[in-house]
């Protein structure tokens, strides 16, 4: 590895977009000698990923593609406080983008896509155990597992069905958790709940910390950041991409890769490559610790949102709104949350709202992120459309970006996640 990283050495690698995966992606193709330059077209690390609940979660496995979703998104055309809603709009893009979606919500094809989901869980997990043992990190890493708590007997049915099918296919196990049981695993849980699933394999942290850490640590190895640089224009010649035109001068590199995230869809035409990104609108609401704070991360799948208790802080976060890319926080969907956490919990708010947010999912149409070289551009590739698991499949992806500029055997398989399956 020592001669391919001097080997290396003089090649440039520009990033476009500096969130998670473009951070994970400058990390990776940094250790292995490259100089790496990231832009982006805002703040670096204020995408979808600097507010969520920060869940490390393979438990979380299962495709949005699941039997039943198109029939709650078809629900939620007429209920503007649906947890799961598609707004109606004049957009024939997001209605070609629902029914590729619509054709995968089967059992088959959600089983076979969260294999491909456990592949890569496996190694991001694994890939962030050694991140954080060789370098110092302050970013709140809790190794607690995560909790999803039922609360009616038929909720917790369901979900029995759904750890039965985690076990079967993914080897994933839960301990259940008895409702009789729950105030003396947590205090912070009401009495007549039906009861949880822990999954102690899951862990957390907080990605904004995270972010602002590895950005410090790879701009200390000397990674360049570039804030509020807008791509423009890609120039090319042939199958290469030659340079990228910003709002801040033309820059050159050998390799190119895009991690816009929700945005990529955008730069489609210019790399003459489908890219089926839709935005998914999820919303958080950041507070002061309640007196009675959990002390375990947790989703409530019957409202379909997670809870995380940070070291100063506490975090109520969920949604999936197709909305385009809209930028309102309406008061109504902050309050939805705050009430959602409400039959759970004894002190469901902290006192003070430090700070309500939204991000826009990069959601692709199989729940399958965007991994592999751009189809027609030699010096190109694609890192985008992680859904909702940016933050869990970073360090993986970053890995598997550096392998395939370096032109090497990938560690995983990527057939499944090329971009040519579009």
């Amino acid at each position: 590895m020592e001669s391919l990283n001097t080997a290396k050495r003089s090649e440039k690698v520009v990033v476009v977009g500096g969130g998670i995966i473009g951070i994970a992606c400058a990390h990776y193709l940094n250790e292995a000698g490259f100089q790496v330059t990231v832009i982006d077209q805002g703040e670096i690390g204020q995408g979808c990923s600097y507010a969520n609940c920060g869940f490390i979660c393979p438990s979380d496995v299962l495709p949005l593609t699941e039997p039943g979703a198109v029939m709650t998104g078809l629900k939620s055309l007429f209920d503007p406080d649906a947890a799961f809603r598609i707004k109606p709009q004049l957009r024939l893009s997001l209605y070609q983008w629902l029914l590729q979606f619509a054709r995968r919500c089967n059992k088959r094809q959600m089983i076979w896509a969260g294999r491909q989901l456990h592949t890569l869980f496996e190694s991001s997990v694994s890939e962030y155990q050694r991140l954080f043992e060789e370098d110092n990190f302050d970013v709140e890493w809790k190794q607690k597992g995560l909790l999803y708590v039922l609360q009616s007997e038929q909720g917790l049915k369901t979900f029995r069905h759904t750890e039965q099918l985690l076990a079967d296919n993914y080897g994933l196990q839960a301990h259940e958790i008895a409702g009789e049981q729950l105030q003396s695993f947590d205090p912070a849980f009401k009495q007549g709940l039906a009861g949880a699933f822990w999954y102690q394999q899951d862990s957390s942290l907080r990605s904004d910390k995270l972010i602002l850490s590895w950005r410090q640590q790879l701009e200390g190895k000397g990674v360049c950041f570039k804030e509020h640089c807008r791509l423009e224009r890609i120039g090319k010649s042939a199958e290469t991409i030659t340079y990228l035109e910003t709002s801040q001068g033309n820059i050159f590199a050998d390799h190119y890769v895009v991690a816009a995230g929700a945005w990529s869809s955008k730069l489609a035409h210019q790399l003459d490559c489908k890219i089926p990104v839709e935005p998914g609108k999820g919303y958080s609401l950041t507070m002061s610790k309640p007196e009675n704070c959990p002390n375990y991360p947790m989703l409530f799948p019957e409202h379909r949102i997670g809870v995380t208790p940070f070291d100063e802080s506490y975090r109520i976060a969920s949604m999936m709104e197709f909305s385009g890319y809209n930028t309102e926080i309406p008061p109504r969907r902050i309050d939805q949350l705050k009430r959602s956490a409400e039959p759970y919990l004894l002190t469901p708010h902290g006192e003070t709202i430090q700070e309500t947010w939204y991000g826009w999912r990069p959601m692709t149409w199989d729940s399958l992120p965007i991994i592999g070289r751009v189809p027609g551009l030699s010096n190109a590739v694609l890192a985008t459309g992680h859904n909702m698991l940016g933050l869990s499949l970073a360090p993986v992806t970053g890995k598997l970006i550096s392998e395939i500029i370096q032109e090497g055997d990938s560690h995983i398989a990527l057939d499944a996640f090329s971009p040519s399956r579009f």
